[in-house]
């Protein structure tokens, strides 16, 4: 939900006094969001699936039958990393949500849908009782 005019005043002056009280401790802040986090998570996601390339590769050349499974486990893993840390990610511009609020989207439709058939139900019987 966007923030109201008045909301989004408050919140640019409250930014504004930050950084005029504590310019170095505000910097620090703009950086650690959940979008950075889950960029960086991707990254490193990346990077351990070509470390399982590479085990997978050693395992053959050696013949080592054990080494090129725990490449190719290496790599599924952090190919599951990528994706779910790709999904995570805030679009540019969203408004990231808290860590402990429900944040996803199957979860919400199916939640509002129910919510909306119990106010269904609810209208109906004050309407069949007032009648």
């Amino acid at each position: 939900m966007p923030l109201s005019e008045h909301e989004q005043r408050m919140l640019e002056q409250m930014e504004r006094a930050l950084y005029a009280e504590d310019p170095k401790f505000a910097t620090a802040l703009e950086g650690s969001g959940l979008r950075t986090y889950t960029r960086r998570r991707v990254y490193q996601a990346v990077a351990g699936f070509l470390v399982g390339i590479a085990l997978l590769m050693a395992g053959m050349v050696t013949v080592q039958i054990w080494l090129s499974v725990v490449g190719f486990l290496v790599m599924l893993g952090c190919a599951v990393l990528a994706v779910t840390g790709w999904r995570k990610a805030p679009k540019p511009g969203e408004q990231p949500t808290a860590p402990g609020a429900p944040a996803a989207r199957g979860q919400g439709r199916q939640r509002r849908s129910m919510m909306d058939r119990i106010e269904q139900r609810w209208q109906r019987r004050r309407d069949e009782q007032g009648q």
